[in-house]
């Protein structure tokens, strides 16, 4: 199943209609997959700032350019697999495009950004990575670790056809190929500390 990733908290099944209505009340956010809800667990010190600083370094960058960025709280919507989920970060070229005229989610990101959790990891680089590409302007996806010093980036270089690089030394800088966009790890793994014990995960 190509899910096989997720614990599936519920069973019973809802339409997209009744998730969007129950999340606009909700307390916590859910993720939806073909019919199911499931809940997002709570993030770590290291995961939010991890996501902090990739998002306030891109928004710097592109203060004066034609790209969007967007943190955790926008919906993304996948229709060749009924989803919706919340990436950590993710860059638009030009104008978001909305789902629906709905201004809190897009269906047109070119970057994804995804910080790894324990519970999430393997779902994140095979499953998610699975339904990402079939979102046509999606072009370059990256996997940040926050247990240690280590990024994996993957850009795409033609139809079907993904190159893959990793970076795992402090000195080294990740350079975007999809964007004009690069930061040093020494800059995105400021002020993580991989000794705190962190009692909780983010999808």
């Amino acid at each position: 199943m190509l899910f096989e990733f997720m614990q599936v908290t519920q069973k019973q099944h809802y339409t997209p209609e009744e998730y969007l209505a129950l999340e606009e009340r909700a307390e916590y956010k859910s993720e939806y997959i073909d019919g199911e809800i499931i809940p997002m667990a709570g993030g770590t010190a290291n995961h939010n700032q991890l996501t902090l600083n990739f998002s306030t370094e891109l928004n710097f960058a592109f203060k004066k350019q034609n790209y969007r960025v967007f943190m955790s709280d926008m919906r993304l919507w996948i229709p060749q697999h009924r989803i919706y989920t919340y990436p950590d970060v993710m860059i638009v070229a030009g104008e978001p495009e909305f789902f629906n005229n709905r201004t809190d989610m897009i269906t047109n990101p070119q970057v994804i950004i995804e910080v790894l959790s324990k519970s999430t990891q393997e779902y994140d680089r095979e499953g998610k990575f699975h339904v990402y590409r079939t979102i046509d302007t999606f072009a370059e996806y990256l996997l940040i670790d926050q247990t240690q010093i280590r990024v994996g980036q993957y850009s795409k270089t033609g139809k079907k056809h993904w190159s893959f690089s990793e970076y795992d030394e402090e000195d080294k800088v990740i350079s975007l190929a999809t964007v004009p966009f690069e930061i040093s790890l020494q800059d995105l793994y400021n002020k993580i500390s991989f000794e705190v014990v962190e009692q909780s995960d983010n999808a």
